[in-house]
């Protein structure tokens, strides 16, 4: 996290602040002309990157800034009555329109004079970044509304120039610490929305990136696996997803540089030793959806950005009637909205739950989502494990009878800080029942309780990174060997309760139902020797006979104290 490096934490907090007093003030509105920018530069790189090791192996790699590129507008459009005449010129006409792409690069514009880079970057290399994945691409199709309005030449010269440093710290920090190049994007967000002291209009917050590691880790994905976040916000779950399978593969391939990061993770976002097929079945897997049109088209970066070139993130309300996917995927893991509500009138109408709350609304659209056998991860605020409404306890009813609900996590509150103070808990489960299926036998035997006490970061607003990794690796590890360890009592931080035991308590799921708490018998000293030794320090070694004549009033209510205990 941006935290640990305080000459990066001052870069990210110099950009905001010249976004800021450069007239764009919004934060969302700052946060995605920021990316178009680490977009631009990102691309820059890694296609310079692809070249060198394509020239390093041996293999042909075709630049994304090679040869030329004419503006979508500008382009020859053949008409069916046209001439061959009448065609060439059109397409004479539009050759003068054509643009050296080697000119769209970071590293070529950014040494443009402050007048010229603006125009450039607003005229032609943002038009190319809209355009770049042609015109039936899903990106294109969601940037075709965006827009670049940094409005002065000398914000963007100063925001450029901040971003070439902000990325030859992180260079150098990755370096330093063995790890791969990391979410920088990630990073500027966390540390810009960091700005707002309050979550989104709909609940929306960033899920800190070492849980999305935890989560990860506890659902452990496989290349093929068809993964799905049905309020993906920024991607992170889906990124998430992407970096615990390449990790893995890149294992099973050999590797023996990775290490583990400040959170006890090994993670790896570099994709370049995957064979061609594996790369095009994981980029297949992923599929975002987000009722933010923003979000979207940052999301797409994002993924764009870690080597997803054709990312499946779309703007769908995936709890409303126009939204009808159903037993599609093989994992589910979101943090979808907590609070608010949805218009009764557009829910789903395969949603069963007699409510408009969403935090209820997207556990059980996640089991419906899911394939029979697939798995679910998400979070929810703690109301939702013991809340006495009917939607409440169907939902945990659900959960627990046509789902295998293998673990609970409670999260202490400070996780979401400093957007949010509430409490919030994981949820793990396999979908076992199908919606309409006649259930036989409830499918959870026993529900494994882990009460996460700290994630490594300290729970107040500034979410400082502490010594160790929390209780992080202890979940995973635990999780993971919880069969062996169903007969711990319930005093620990972990342990396992039966379904009969909670289907006494009515499906209720918080911790504390179930915790038994151990209180140490503490022997205190009997009220005279601790009287006598009061009178000590008051007045030293004095004999009885002698106490009388000393006339303290503290000595005097020790006395008459002493006298009434005996």
């Amino acid at each position: 996290m941006l935290q640990n490096n305080p000459e990066l934490k001052s870069k990210i907090d110099q950009l905001w602040n010249k976004f800021w007093s450069g007239g764009i003030s919004n934060p969302l509105t700052a946060i995605e002309q920021i990316t178009y920018l680490l977009f631009m530069k990102r691309l820059d790189e890694l296609d310079q990157k692809k070249l060198a090791d394509a020239d390093f192996i041996g293999e042909p790699y075709t630049s994304k800034f090679e040869g030329k590129w004419i503006p979508p507008e500008y382009r020859a459009k053949a008409r069916e009555d046209d001439t061959q005449k009448e065609t060439d010129k059109r397409q004479a006409d539009a050759k003068m329109y054509e643009i050296d792409k080697r000119t769209l690069r970071w590293s070529e514009f950014k040494r443009m004079s402050a007048e010229e880079m603006l125009y450039h970057v607003q005229s032609k290399v943002f038009l190319f970044l809209k355009d770049m994945n042609g015109t039936a691409s899903n990106f294109t199709h969601h940037m075709r509304n965006a827009v670049f309005i940094i409005p002065k030449p000398a914000l963007l010269v100063e925001a450029v120039k901040t971003i070439d440093e902000i990325f030859e710290i992180m260079e150098k920090d990755s370096q330093e610490k063995g790890q791969a190049f990391q979410d920088i994007q990630g990073d500027v967000y966390e540390m810009l929305l960091s700005e707002i002291a309050t979550a989104g209009k709909n609940g929306q917050f960033r899920t800190p990136r070492h849980i999305i590691k935890l989560m990860a880790d506890l659902v452990r994905p496989q290349l093929g696996h068809r993964i799905a976040d049905p309020a993906c916000g920024s991607g992170g779950f889906l990124l998430g997803a992407y970096q615990y399978i390449v990790t893995e593969l890149a294992k099973k391939a050999g590797a023996k540089e990775l290490q583990s990061d400040e959170d006890g993770f090994v993670r790896t976002s570099v994709a370049a030793g995957l064979t061609e097929k594996a790369q095009a079945i994981l980029q297949a897997s992923l599929f975002g959806y987000d009722i933010d049109a923003t979000m979207v088209r940052l999301g797409l970066m994002n993924l764009m950005m870690h080597g997803i070139d054709e990312p499946k993130i779309d703007y769908k309300d995936t709890l409303s009637k126009s939204y009808l996917e159903e037993a599609e995927y093989d994992i589910v893991m979101a943090n979808p909205p907590f609070t608010g509500s949805i218009d009764k009138g557009d829910i789903k109408e395969n949603l069963s739950l007699s409510t408009t709350k969403t935090e209820l609304l997207f556990v059980e659209n996640i089991y419906r989502l899911l394939k029979k056998g697939g798995t679910g991860c998400v979070i929810v605020p703690q109301g939702v494990l013991f809340g006495s409404g009917g939607a409440f306890k169907s939902l945990r009813k659900l959960l627990v009878e046509r789902c295998d609900l293998k673990a609970v996590v409670t999260m202490p509150s400070g996780v979401f800080k400093p957007y949010a103070g509430v409490s919030t808990a994981i949820l793990l489960f396999t979908k076992v029942w199908g919606p309409k299926d006649k259930v036989t036998q409830p499918a959870t035997e026993h529900v494994w309780f882990y009460e996460m006490q700290a994630d490594g970061y300290s729970l107040d607003d500034k979410r400082s990174k502490q010594e160790g990794y929390g209780d992080l690796q202890d979940i995973v590890a635990r999780f993971h060997a919880r069969d062996a360890e169903k007969d711990v009592d319930r005093t620990a931080k972990w342990f396992c309760v039966s379904r009969g035991d909670i289907e006494a308590e009515g499906y209720d799921l918080s911790l504390s139902r179930y915790k038994e708490d151990v209180f140490e018998e503490v022997l205190y000293e009997a009220p005279g020797v601790i009287l006598e030794r009061l009178l000590k320090e008051e007045v030293g070694e004095v004999e009885d006979a002698d106490l009388a004549k000393v006339q303290s009033g503290i000595v005097r209510e020790l006395l008459e104290l002493r006298g009434m205990v005996g």
